[in-house]
């Protein structure tokens, strides 16, 4: 706990999309169509949704972790809840709609590629009337993913969320993730980037989000926006804009040339990084350090299948985080290109 910060009762809550995930892996996971069938490697049913993964690595990794999303009164929405109880995540603001479905989701990977298909059900009905005032006040993080799903819902009463959460003394960060729509945001996500802390795209969802060619200018351009940002590099590792007292630091983050486990499956990896960055923070880490934990919580789950398949551990994830290499990027490397530094 920082000095002065108020005693709370959750170290993080997150807010976004809950569903399961129907895992579908293998060497050729692409349907043909015409009533073919095709055997596949494997198939598994887990937690889904970037909020719910995010959230039960959190708790994994220690963190009094609170949930706040939309299901349906249905199967699928039960499976949610069992799982994510089981894994210590607080689920008492997941709103249940009533003769709507819950949202579901079907993974195609191909070990370090997948392609996705969602049904959002009732996961993008939830809005910012729904997040409990109470809920806020006992955070002392707040996290939001998929943005993109839940924007017209939740989008426009999200900033004012994240300006009570930063108000009350919490810290905040943000996951677009993908924009199925191809938009790429607006007004209402500038207006929430205003209020968020950390910005946590990936390599593409950064291009896309600032318009830039490369990585290294779309980090500037979306921080120019209020966050601090890091940009997730997959298998390179990540780029972290770090800003204090008015200047940018610039660090790359880079993994060790050998994981300890075979690369499984990449689902939900993005997600665990976030869940290993924001508990970095919790712990007090400065943001490159906060993002090295990241990196070695996002490398332990790809060791299985699914977004919450590998069972990770806070000390098997500081232990790898020490091998996880950070240093600051120099002004004409970073501008030249982020994949040469």
């Amino acid at each position: 706990m920082t000095p002065h910060e108020p005693d709370r009762e959750l170290d993080l809550v997150v807010i976004g999309d809950c569903n399961p995930d129907v895992l579908v892996t293998g060497r050729d996971v692409t349907p043909a169509f015409g009533q073919q069938e095709k055997l596949v490697d494997g198939m598994d049913l887990g937690i889904g949704g970037a909020a719910a993964i995010t959230a039960v690595a959190a708790a994994r990794l220690g963190l009094r972790t609170g949930l706040v999303a939309a299901i349906g009164d249905d199967q699928a929405g039960e499976f949610m809840l069992r799982q994510l109880a089981a894994a210590g995540v607080d689920t008492e603001a997941v709103v249940v709609r009533p003769g709507q479905p819950t949202g579901m989701t079907v993974a195609l990977s191909r070990g370090n590629d997948r392609a996705i298909l969602t049904a959002t059900g009732a996961m993008s009905t939830l809005t910012a009337a729904e997040v409990p005032d109470d809920v806020i006040r006992r955070a002392r993080h707040l996290h939001v993913s998929s943005y993109f799903l839940l924007e017209r819902s939740l989008g426009p009463g999200l900033p004012g969320v994240l300006r009570a959460a930063r108000d009350g003394g919490a810290t905040t960060s943000l996951d677009t993730n993908w924009d199925p729509a191809l938009r790429w945001g607006g007004d209402t996500l500038l207006a929430c980037l205003a209020e968020t802390d950390v910005l946590l795209p990936n390599e593409a969802e950064a291009l896309h989000l600032s318009g830039e060619a490369s990585v290294a200018t779309a980090a500037a351009t979306l921080s120019a926006s209020g966050p601090r940002v890091v940009v997730k590099l997959g298998g390179r590792g990540a780029l972290c804009a770090d800003r204090m007292d008015g200047v940018t630091q610039w660090y790359r983050i880079e993994l060790p040339d050998r994981l300890d486990h075979p690369v499984v499956d990449t689902t939900g990896a993005g997600d665990c990084f976030n869940a290993g960055l924001i508990t970095g923070l919790r712990r007090g880490l400065a943001l490159p350090d906060a993002a090295a934990l990241g990196c070695a919580a996002g490398t332990a789950s790809t060791a299985a299948v699914g977004g919450s398949g590998a069972r990770i551990e806070l000390s098997a994830v500081l232990a790898e985080a020490g091998r996880v290499s950070i240093r600051p990027v120099p002004p004409e490397v970073r501008d030249s290109s982020t994949r040469s530094a």
